[in-house]
């Protein structure tokens, strides 16, 4: 089994700025704020997550195949 990675780099839809992020380990995280432009994300459909809509890292419980 892979090392589950706990970083995930959030690249925004709107303002296009990236932000690299600690995900959480126990949940998938629904909402998400942008530092930039306030721009508030939710997973796109079928999508658990904003990080495996919007990052470059899958979530963990996606990575741990618990999704």
């Amino acid at each position: 089994m892979t090392d589950i990675q706990l970083q995930s780099t959030i690249t925004c839809p709107q303002c296009n700025q990236k932000t690299i992020e600690q995900m959480p380990t126990d949940y998938c995280q629904y909402f998400w704020e942008c530092p930039h432009c306030k721009n508030k994300l939710k997973p796109k459909k079928g999508d658990c997550c904003v990080y495996c809509s919007y990052g470059s890292v899958k979530c963990p419980p996606i990575q741990k195949g618990e999704c």
